[in-house]
């Protein structure tokens, strides 16, 4: 919908995403925990927007806490980040893989309500267990009855799947081009993060290792390698959603910070297979409902940030934006138009697979890295924002294409 008053956001932080591929990452020694990352997520925002004083609520996006970290009623952690945030409203918000984009929209309609200024948090800790492990857990985000004729690796068999019958409708050689093109750019991109869980990635030819890497079905999942996936991770992002007179309250210019535009929630029906594994007809509802509601075309905008869980979830989000028809997503990305230095910039710190995917956190790092781009904040991944395109797009996804958020974003 169109924020029937103005709505702003600001402040962003993001905290390191840890797992594999960090040079400091060890599994086998002691990590932080759940309450670490939440801290160091919201005190992050705290101190750019003057305390805990300035904050009405808070809302906690996070998936599979109660599992991952034995950790439920997360809302009692807003007053850990701090004792400010006592006694004060706060919730908190399940939608898979797309918690923290339900944090945002949370956040929003309590602005939209009457509070001021309102934080949203995202956060998960899943380096708590095996990869294959916490792949039951994960699969919590699909229908969990299909669990048993599903893959060992639930959510890379889900995606090998659309993988397999894009390969087959439109041509595998093409698509892998596409697929490898996206994993090369998410690593160039993190490369220039120093939070990224791949920024300390040194393979000289992602793009080449990618591609050369045949999916194997014994090995992994039919359609897939490793490389097309988004890691496990651990990390939170946080924000703050506010009203003009929030942004006064924290002394704030309207330039600094990013106006929502339009922002529209979809779900699909968890216990349905999609129509056509070749489209994300979620992502395409929520994505262009959103840009016709914010009365803009998809080509106003600037830069997106968008959910590759995995490659091929990439090259479909861009064909249901429209950049590409059916089929020519693949090619469209292959020929570097996605890339930072493209005509659409895509996930410019390294998205899902080159930022990482602390699962209920991805949304709220999605708006962080929007505010950053739009407001000149993004630092050494900084891309020029062209002034004719003035506009930028979380699209954030839980499960298989079942619950969407889509925000659009212009500079104040």
């Amino acid at each position: 919908m169109k924020p029937h008053k103005k709505v702003y956001m600001y402040g962003g932080y993001n905290t390191v995403s840890m797992g594999t591929g960090r040079k400091e990452f060890n599994p086998k020694k002691e990590r932080p925990g759940l309450e670490h990352y939440i801290q160091e997520a919201g005190q992050g925002v705290l101190k750019q927007i003057g305390g805990a004083q300035n904050v009405d609520d808070g809302v906690i996006g996070n998936f599979m806490a109660a599992r991952f970290n034995n950790q439920a009623n997360l809302p009692g952690f807003l007053p850990y980040i701090d004792k400010g945030l006592s006694m004060k409203y706060g919730t908190s918000v399940e939608g898979a893989c797309g918690s923290g984009g339900l944090a945002l929209q949370a956040a929003i309609r309590n602005v939209l309500s009457g509070s001021e200024v309102s934080l949203a948090l995202g956060v998960e800790v899943q380096n708590t267990m095996k990869a294959i492990y916490g792949a039951d857990v994960l699969a919590g985000a699909g229908w969990f009855k299909k669990r048993k004729a599903g893959h060992a690796y639930f959510f890379p068999g889900q995606f090998s799947e659309r993988a397999g019958a894009y390969f087959q409708k439109y041509g595998k050689e093409r698509a892998r081009k596409g697929m490898s093109r996206w994993y090369a750019n998410a690593i160039e991109n993190a490369r220039l993060d120093e939070t990224a869980q791949e920024f300390h990635n040194t393979n000289a030819d992602p793009f080449a290792t990618c591609l050369s890497m045949e999916p194997n079905g014994k090995a992994f999942v039919d359609n897939l390698n490793v490389l097309d996936c988004s890691k496990v991770s651990d990390g939170a992002s946080a924000i703050v959603v506010c009203s003009e007179e929030g942004l006064k309250r924290i002394g704030v210019d309207k330039s600094e910070a990013v106006e929502v535009i339009s922002f529209v929630q979809s779900v699909r029906n968890i216990t349905e297979d999609p129509t056509d594994l070749t489209e994300l007809e979620a992502i395409k509802y929520a994505a262009n409902k959103a840009i016709a509601e914010a009365g803009i075309s998809v080509h106003q905008i600037g830069t997106a940030e968008v959910h590759d869980c995995f490659s091929i979830a990439g090259i479909l989000t861009v064909e249901a934006l429209g950049l590409a028809k059916p089929g020519e997503g693949c090619d469209y990305v292959a020929a570097g138009k996605t890339a930072r230095n493209g005509e659409f910039p895509i996930n410019t710190s390294g998205g899902l697979i080159g930022w990482g995917h602390p699962t209920g956190a991805t949304g709220v790092h999605q708006a962080v890295t929007i505010w950053q781009q739009l407001t000149g904040r993004a630092g050494n991944y900084q891309v020029n924002i062209d002034a004719s395109r003035p506009y930028g797009i979380t699209i954030n996804m839980g499960g298989d294409d079942v619950t969407i958020s889509a925000i659009v974003y212009k500079r104040g």
